[in-house]
């Protein structure tokens, strides 16, 4: 970029956060410690020109933007630390208040499709028993609120306002069949029960709600849930991690979408297989 063009910009940007700010001329000159006609030579349209280094992180510290914004590097006025403090955030993962915030993150989505990789079955599709059954074993958490946080999300599904794919591993929904691993210690009847009661929603509700099932030997997937192009949400166990930046929500998306287009077991069929699994 040309000097003078570049000149040109910053004194556009810094008329315009000297217009946020509120600050006149002199008030600026005082807070940077020069003169008045100094800051008045920056903003002179005919001869624009370019400050020292040490000038220009003074009035960008005083007018809270970016040197980089200044000088025609970004378009994001912010400093690269308030960005990626928007970008991305840190949410408690206990379950009630996960529980809540996941909602709240559901009906922020209304309308876009979700697209959601559980850490196991998803819970907006595990039944009361299993619920009960599995929620106990978090210390100091009482199943039956488990229960009752988990109804307004299935409540939210049956209402169809928005698009819903799932993927999950194979050996999830084998597990349980079978009655091992994370599943040992479970009864089969309540099993059967879960088993039956997904296969049962996945074809009821399809094509709203889409599950795919993928090979984990071939592909892998930590827990993560997209809110279309607004949210991205990877669990960490004691919290998510939530991003809002565009690249960063795209990237997931896409990463999901290579989980689809890698599944062995199409929404289509989905319910077909599990119920085999039950057989």
């Amino acid at each position: 970029m040309d000097k003078r063009d570049r000149a040109d910009i910053f004194r556009k940007r810094l008329s315009d956060a000297m217009d946020v700010s509120g600050l006149s001329r002199s008030h600026l000159a005082r807070l940077t410690h020069v003169d008045r006609s100094t800051i008045g030579q920056l903003l002179n349209k005919t001869s624009p020109r370019l400050p020292n280094g040490q000038l220009v992180a003074d009035l960008a510290a005083t007018l809270s933007v970016s040197i980089d914004w200044l000088l025609g590097l970004t378009n994001r006025p912010e400093s690269p630390g308030d960005i990626i403090a928007g970008a991305m955030a840190l949410s408690p993962a206990e379950r009630t208040v996960a529980d809540a915030q996941l909602l709240d993150w559901h009906q922020e989505a209304t309308g876009y499709k979700i697209r959601h990789v559980p850490a196991t079955l998803p819970d907006i599709l595990k039944t009361e028993r299993v619920l009960n059954w599995e929620y106990p074993s978090f210390e100091n958490q009482n199943s039956t609120q488990m229960v009752d946080s988990i109804h307004p999300q299935l409540n939210w599904l049956q209402t169809r306002q928005s698009d819903y794919e799932i993927a999950i591993p194979l050996h999830e929904l084998e597990a349980c069949a079978r009655g091992i691993s994370y599943y040992a210690d479970l009864d089969e009847d309540i099993r059967r029960e879960q088993l039956q009661f997904i296969a049962q929603t996945c074809r009821d509700m399809f094509p709203r709600l889409r599950l795919f099932l993928f090979n984990a030997r071939r592909v892998f997937s930590a827990p993560i849930t997209i809110f279309g192009p607004k949210l991205a949400v990877i669990y960490v166990g004691q919290c998510y991690l939530a991003f809002r930046e565009a690249d960063r929500v795209n990237s997931l998306t896409d990463h999901f979408d290579w989980l689809v287009r890698e599944a062995e077991i199409d929404a289509r069929h989905v319910a077909e297989h599990i119920e085999n699994l039950i057989d």
